[in-house]
């Protein structure tokens, strides 16, 4: 790289430093800022006092009768409005605890839902439990037409069965149940199964002789399930990008929402098996027995610090009509572990971005199970990582052999190709240069596409571990040297501003891995052979690295520390390898083959001359 050249690149970092310098916000701005945030945060959080006002306000209508109302007309208003089902329109609230050895489930008997669900061997970003969702974020509602009125079981209170007092569950699975009870032999329950060591939940639904309430000609019950999504890491740009919708259809391919869009929907009129509310390490998901008939899926975006995105899904379930109708689901929260969500056998693991086709392959048949191999030996992941990286340049090393002995030997006929870009120094004699330089590799026994079979083997790998090293959730909070969290950026130095494209913080494993890649560059010698080719392209070889440096700075460290690694020992094995390269040799054989008869012609030369022939050009013999 040249006097120049590093010139213009200081001046173009000079010029992305400056800019964002001058451009920052004033303090008065920031406080402006501040505020604003603030304010959105208040405005949200006053909605949802406002929510849980009107729930009470509804539920305080329901229990308190004003002086000037009878006892009769308070009933009359509530079976105006809930029918047979007012019965279940009046209660105070309450909640149940029950827990295993991986989860903490908080019941309510409003709605006779799941309030809360927090993972007992997982911390959030600010060492707090992960909590998937809690509280009146969530709402998990049955909703139907019974005489003439729109029925939502989220408005109702169930009685739950006498066991729930149960705090733990440590041997035997736990069966507790939340009941609407109509009298006159009519009930819908809610039946819960909770396992020792497990993060699914069997869930059933149970209608009992509610068939002359409930028509049967309605033909489906709407399954309302909403949530305000939790962040749980630090790198919050990057599990914005990984927190969407996933569904199945049934027994076939796994799809999802926008991940990147601020909001996104899909009307879905085919049979699916389950849908997730996925995170970038954690999800929750509905799996119905028999499927749901249709579904209307929604995401957007919220403003709110704690929350990354709604989620809304309204799920059908087909509905006949019978006296006993029973709805079979489960339910999953917990990691996006791969064999976790595997052993469940409904592609559950396929909401983890592992890549599409080949790059999925690689990382499900050969990484992950090398990958969780290790882990039964070694607790170190950083150890883990540098043995797999070591592992692969093994495996690869007879295609880098060849690779590299290829790109010696190039560099051995340098002097010679040298000598023909001083003979053909202009323009209209590039035929002629590029005839005559495939003639002096052909003789020399070397050829120039040697190098690039090998690369393009490996490219399937190397975009594999891109793919793995930020999804796997065993690097979530592991520790490395200087890195407290391998799943996420490096911080050594925090800006107190922020570059375009860049951010707001230094990663050291991503800088250290972009030096080591100029340094690689510049001693493999790929900008030199770039530049006798293409004019420009030794500077485009040496901007290559400063782009990753933009581009890795929000990603895991754990990538950055591999392409570091890879790197390192690239650059051992080129030394090593150029030392075995005999430059006298070839060309000792390329003074040999100036002697002899002239080769036989190969098909890409004889195509060469006639394309000059054509042109005009006087090829030299």
């Amino acid at each position: 790289m040249d006097k120049n050249s590093w010139i213009g690149l200081l001046l173009i970092m000079a010029i992305l430093f400056g800019w964002s310098y001058f451009t920052r916000p004033s303090e008065e701005e920031m406080q402006r800022m501040r505020e604003r945030r603030d304010s959105i945060a208040r405005v949200e959080q006053q909605r949802q006092l406002e929510i849980e006002l009107q729930k009470t306000q509804a539920a305080e209508q329901a229990q308190i009768v004003s002086p000037e109302a009878s006892d009769s007309a308070a009933s009359e208003m509530l079976r105006n409005q809930f029918g047979e089902f007012a019965v279940c329109a009046t209660g105070e609230r309450e909640f149940y605890t029950i827990e295993n050895n991986l989860m903490k489930i908080k019941f309510t008997n409003l709605g006779g839902r799941i309030a809360s669900v927090e993972l007992k061997e997982y911390d959030s970003y600010d060492s707090l439990p992960v909590v998937l969702f809690e509280g009146d974020s969530t709402i998990f509602s049955l909703g139907f037409f019974a005489q003439n009125r729109r029925i939502e079981t989220g408005k109702l209170f169930f009685t739950p069965s006498e066991n729930i007092a149960t705090a733990k569950v440590e041997t035997d699975s736990l069966v507790v149940s939340f009941t609407l009870d109509l009298g006159s032999d009519r009930s819908m329950e809610y039946i819960y199964t909770i396992k020792p060591d497990s993060y699914v939940v069997g869930f059933d639904i149970k209608m009992h002789n509610l068939n002359n309430l409930v028509p049967a000609t309605s033909g489906y019950l709407t399954l309302n399930w909403e949530s305000y999504i939790k962040r749980q890491e630090k790198g919050e740009k990057w599990e914005m990008m990984n927190t969407t919708i996933a569904y199945r259809y049934f027994n076939d391919d796994v799809e999802q929402l926008s991940e990147t869009s601020d909001s996104d929907n899909e009307t879905i009129n085919s049979r699916l098996q389950w849908v997730s509310f996925k995170q970038q390490f954690f999800n929750s998901t509905l799996i119905a027995k028999d499927g749901f008939a249709n579904a209307a899926l929604k995401l957007e975006k919220t403003v709110s610090a704690k929350h990354l995105k709604h989620f809304t899904a309204d799920l059908s379930l087909p509905y006949e009509g019978r006296a006993d109708e029973t709805f079979a689901m489960e339910m999953f929260f917990g990691p996006n572990h791969f064999k976790t969500l595997k052993a469940l056998d409904i592609d559950l693991q396929n909401i983890i971005p592992l890549g599409r086709s080949i790059f999925r392959w690689v990382n499900v048949g050969i990484v992950i199970p090398v990958f969780n191999f290790l882990g039964r030996f070694i607790d170190n992941y950083g150890v883990i990582i540098l043995i797999l990286t070591l592992l692969i340049k093994l495996v690869l090393f007879p295609l880098t052999y060849r690779q590299y002995k290829s790109t010696g030997m190039m560099s051995a006929l340098k002097p010679e190709i040298d000598k023909l870009n001083e003979k053909y120094p202009k323009q209209e004699d590039a035929m002629k240069k590029q005839q005559a330089m495939m003639d002096l590799y052909k003789r020399a026994g070397v050829s120039p596409m040697g190098g690039c079979l090998p690369v393009l083997l490996q490219m399937p790998l190397l975009i594999a571990m891109f793919r793995f090293f930020p999804a796997s959730i065993e690097l979530r909070h592991e520790s490395f040297l200087w890195v407290d969290d391998l799943s996420t950026y490096d911080a050594i130095i925090n800006l107190p501003f922020s570059i375009p494209w860049y951010g707001d913080h230094v990663s050291l494993f991503c800088l250290l891995m972009t030096i080591v890649n100029i340094i690689y560059i510049k001693i493999s010698g790929q900008a030199n052979a770039g530049g006798q080719q293409m004019p420009g392209m030794k500077m485009m070889m040496y901007m290559f690295p400063v782009m990753m440096l933009f581009w890795f700075n929000d990603y895991a460290a754990a990538l950055s520390y591999y392409y570091f690694l890879t790197l390192l020992i690239t650059i051992v094995q080129t030394y090593v390898i150029k030392r075995t390269i005999n430059t006298e040799e070839v060309l000792e054989r390329l003074k040999t083959a100036k002697v002899q008869k002239a080769p036989t012609k190969s098909r890409f030369q004889q195509r060469l001359e006639e394309a000059a022939k054509k042109r005009g050009v006087k090829l030299p013999k």
